[in-house]
């Protein structure tokens, strides 16, 4: 302030010099005198601002009517001219003084803007390497006070309810408010305690809020901070699903490669058992015959859960190749029937299908996954009926029986690894990995399998194959 008031004795001693030079060492007329305190006072005000040069323009038009236009040492012209000169010199002196101040001012906003972009700059060269949430923020709080000169930040992050601090310096700002500035959809400015919160949202979205101390930027570039940082929080946060997601799906590829290597080295002594207890027991007499009996049903299982373990890697491992073509609905179930001896099943195929589009072998699989999962649950003597029927350019095969149904709560979760309804879990025999090994097979085709079902009335499966084009209606 002291510096400022200086300027003004300074601005009218440079007036004052201009004057001394033109009227006791020079003899000049007023023109040159005009023209020279003209100069003078547009030095003034491009040096130091529109008041000094307006002052001495004021001082310099009394100057050059007392010293210069007669009568010489008054304040009163003679000639009416003068008076116009005089009134354009006045005029033109302030015009001149108010454009080099606006334009100073504008050379000043314009170097702030430049400063600022640059703080942005090397606050967004900080940021944009960050990988990680919680130290994207705990580095942010303290990159915009070594980069923005504040004293302190804060930010609080909605998400994870946590409070990241530059240090002790930003005490002042307490937690209620920053829980107040995250429902503000704006920026608020405190100047008496130099503070300064907004709001962080993306795309609506909140995701907290930010409090600077101190000297605070403009309003454009806390906006500019807010809306970088939000950007930099969900880059960090999209790259840490994508690490998560990545590290889920090679931990499903190293678990289906194990469990197919381990299925792969069961079956290799399985065959063995199973040849061996076959060959005794064509021989074996009576008493060691039931023991042989329950030996070769126990390979049998094992051998189908080796298959099921092996066909669950593969599906899960996209390793399924599909060989399609068309292919009849009634040859596929009828297919799938040859290797069951069951003799309640009742096939029902409407007229004039067309071919399916499909993997004959792998679609076999689903269809006789569906038969022996409906012959568990159905009742001794009940039927299972086996249905294929055209819907709009699609064939869908079901497989319905008449047992307990399952439970609407269940229903999501039935096609789930591993998943077997808690009413029948310990009473029916089963890995629950059929009904995912056929959702696996069907969905490899693009197409979708499902299930409809009422308790105690029976359930119902579905699955849809494309139909040929050009095949009989």
């Amino acid at each position: 302030m002291r510096l400022k008031l200086t300027r003004f004795p300074a601005s009218l001693l440079a007036v004052a010099a201009t004057i001394s030079l033109y009227r006791w060492v020079l003899e000049v007329n007023a023109t040159t005198v005009a023209l020279s305190l003209l100069l003078v006072i547009l030095a003034v005000s491009a040096r130091w601002g529109l008041a000094e040069a307006t002052v001495a323009s004021v001082v310099a038009v009394l100057a050059l009517n007392y010293y210069f236009l007669p009568p010489v040492g008054e304040f009163t012209i003679q000639d009416p001219q003068n008076w116009a000169a005089l009134g354009a010199f006045l005029v033109t002196a302030v015009t001149a003084s108010q454009l080099s101040a606006r334009a100073r001012r504008r050379a000043a906003e314009a170097e702030v803007r430049r400063l600022e972009i640059e703080r942005l700059y090397a606050l967004l060269q900080a940021m944009i390497l960050s990988g990680n949430v919680r130290r994207t923020l705990h580095e942010f709080v303290q990159t915009v006070v070594k980069v923005f000169g504040c004293e302190a930040a804060v930010f609080y992050y909605r998400p994870g309810e946590e409070v990241f601090r530059s240090g002790s310096e930003s005490e002042p700002v307490t937690d209620h408010d920053l829980l107040v500035a995250a429902e503000l959809d704006d920026i608020s400015i405190d100047p008496a305690r130099r503070l300064a919160t907004a709001s962080v949202r993306l795309g609506g979205r909140p995701l907290g809020s930010m409090a600077l101390l101190g000297e605070l930027p403009s309003p454009q570039t806390l906006r500019a901070i807010v809306n970088l940082i939000a950007i930099t929080v969900e880059k960090a946060r999209a790259l840490e699903d994508a690490s998560h997601a990545e590290a889920a799906r090679q931990s499903e590829v190293l678990k289906s490669a194990l469990l197919d290597s381990l299925a792969h080295d069961i079956k290799t002594p399985l065959t063995s058992i199973k040849a061996a207890v076959t060959s005794l027991l064509s021989t074996a007499p009576g008493g060691d015959h039931e023991l042989l009996t329950i030996i070769n049903e126990e390979a049998d299982r094992l051998n189908q859960l080796a298959a099921e373990v092996i066909a669950m890697a593969r599906v899960e491992a996209g390793k399924l190749h599909l060989d399609k073509r068309p292919v009849e609905a009634a040859a596929l179930i009828q297919s799938a029937l040859a290797g069951l001896a069951v003799k309640r099943i009742a096939v029902q195929i409407a007229e004039g299908l067309p071919p399916a589009v499909c993997d004959p072998e792998l679609v076999q699989q689903v269809i006789k996954q569906l038969i022996e999962n409906a012959l568990k649950y159905s009742p001794e003597g009940i039927p299972v009926t086996i249905s294929a029927a055209r819907k709009d350019a699609k064939i869908v095969i079901g497989v319905a029986d008449r047992g307990p149904g399952i439970d609407e709560d269940e229903r999501a979760r039935i096609f789930d690894k591993f998943f077997r309804g808690r009413r029948h879990r310990f009473e029916i025999k089963g890995t629950g990995m059929g009904l995912a090994i056929a959702k696996g097979i069907i969905e490899a085709h693009g197409e979708k399998i499902w299930v409809e079902s009422e308790p105690d009335h029976g359930s119902a499966f579905y699955f849809s194959l494309p139909a040929a084009e050009g095949g009989a209606v």
